[in-house]
């Protein structure tokens, strides 16, 4: 009987799992350099990979131009699903990503390797240091900036390595979003 509690308790651990990696994919968004697969049910014409367009669009048969940006996997499901019901009733539509390469952030300065990094699902500045393979020994540590851009408007936010080594102001190292620049003078 014990045995048949963990069999279980295994079993429900792992739908649990698959229902909250369902549920990340969904809800990511989706960024131009990555490739979707879309697929409708019983229509093999319509099972194609695309790539979402630095303009953050795509273009799919029947579907025409969608604008992926700001947009969630569950969200370009439902409306590819919608456009296609216009030539087919009750199709059943699969949006998945494939490959993630929209979600950059780039390091730059005295690191030992400068430049674009693709962060599945996120990095936070110390990481992004790591990935850059550490700084230089001409680093000025004490004033990293972190560039954000958020339309025309741009932010800097200030890290102190040597604080967040010391175990100090950890709340500075932040998770980067896409396009943030990690700058080490």
């Amino acid at each position: 009987m014990t045995r048949m509690r963990g069999v279980w308790a295994m079993l429900v651990m792992c739908v649990l799992g698959l229902q909250a990696a369902h549920a990340q994919q969904a809800s990511y968004v989706v960024k131009p350099g990555d490739t979707l697969e879309i697929s409708v049910w019983k229509e093999p014409d319509l099972q194609r990979q695309v790539l979402v367009r630095p303009d953050g669009a795509f273009s799919f048969p029947l579907v025409g131009e969608v604008d992926a940006r700001g947009k969630s996997i569950a969200d370009l499901n439902k409306l590819v699903a919608e456009r296609l019901t216009k030539y087919i009733s009750g199709a059943v539509v699969t949006v998945s990503v494939q490959e993630i390469r929209g979600n950059k952030i780039f390091v730059l300065g005295q690191v030992n390797k400068p430049g674009e990094f693709i962060v599945n699902p996120s990095v936070n500045i110390m990481q992004a240091l790591s990935m850059a393979g550490g700084m230089t020994p001409f680093a000025a540590s004490n004033d990293i900036i972190v560039l954000r851009g958020q339309g025309e408007k741009q932010t800097a936010m200030a890290f102190r390595y040597p604080e967040v080594v010391r175990g100090k102001r950890l709340e500075t190292n932040i998770d980067l979003i896409a396009g943030d620049v990690v700058v080490v003078p």
